[in-house]
């Protein structure tokens, strides 16, 4: 494993699970300090003691994304913490089982905090990397397993593709209007991952079948794949990448 991460402090929402999980431990594993944010501070504590345990440097808090005051809170809290914030992980996210105001309050609202306090900090210590998840509902509309009728769709499916479609916007406009000031912002547009949030859609074997014949790789991705392209993005390896949102789909949105 690189170390091309080493002496970098990265501040990650949804650290307590799936990929937030998985990318907390990359940086780490590449010699970030990570801050593991999650609105469960159980779960983040979990992702804290995996990376102390692998030798890494980690601390957590408690933060609930949809709360403007938290997000900034959680911005000071690790530059105080760690004496410094290069990487700003705009993670944190529900799927589509929730209601419309819930599903934008936390997938577009919240990264929206992220975006407007972090990029002022970050500008004015320097610049520094913001990465958004977006996801390929950020990027095309999704078709239904089982062929859903407008009676039974529910408003957090629409809400998702919303949302997600937002995030692809607010990475451009906060890629063009803040390159100058050395903040780079790039989103990930992950496609079916195997991560809790898909879990009961997997559990089904007829819709695990439809998912995986959406992507020609022929599988399901890997949280694991999603951290390791957030850990490019976050590195100097990119440092001519911005405004770009990456589909890592296995191919889902090429067709």
């Amino acid at each position: 494993m690189s170390d091309r991460l080493q002496g970098k402090v990265a501040l990650i929402t949804g650290a307590g699970g799936g990929i937030g999980r998985a990318s907390a431990e990359r940086m780490a594993r590449e010699g970030a300090a990570v801050m593991c944010a999650d609105i469960d501070t159980q779960a983040a504590e979990g992702t804290v003691a995996l990376i102390e345990q692998a030798g890494g440097t980690a601390d957590s808090l408690g933060v609930d994304v949809s709360d403007e005051a938290q997000v900034q809170r959680a911005i000071a809290a690790t530059a105080e913490r760690f004496g410094k914030l290069n990487v700003l992980f705009n993670n944190a996210g529900v799927g589509a089982g929730f209601s419309w105001d819930q599903t934008v309050a936390i997938n577009l609202t919240g990264v929206f905090y992220g975006l407007w306090h972090g990029v002022r900090h970050l500008a004015a210590n320097g610049g520094g990397v913001i990465i958004n998840t977006a996801s390929i509902a950020g990027l095309v509309g999704l078709s239904g397993a089982t062929g859903v009728s407008a009676d039974e769709m529910q408003p957090g499916g629409p809400a998702y593709i919303a949302a997600k479609h937002g995030v692809v916007g607010l990475t451009k406009q906060f890629a063009v209007s803040h390159g100058a000031a050395g903040v780079r912002v790039n989103a990930i547009a992950p496609g079916f991952i195997e991560t809790a949030m898909t879990q009961e859609m997997r559990d089904d074997p007829d819709t695990r079948e439809y998912l995986t014949s959406l992507h020609p790789l022929g599988r399901l991705g890997r949280a694991e794949e999603i951290a390791a392209v957030a850990a490019f993005l976050a590195s100097d390896d990119a440092s001519f990448i911005n405004g770009v949102t990456l589909p890592v789909d296995g191919g889902y949105t090429a067709r």
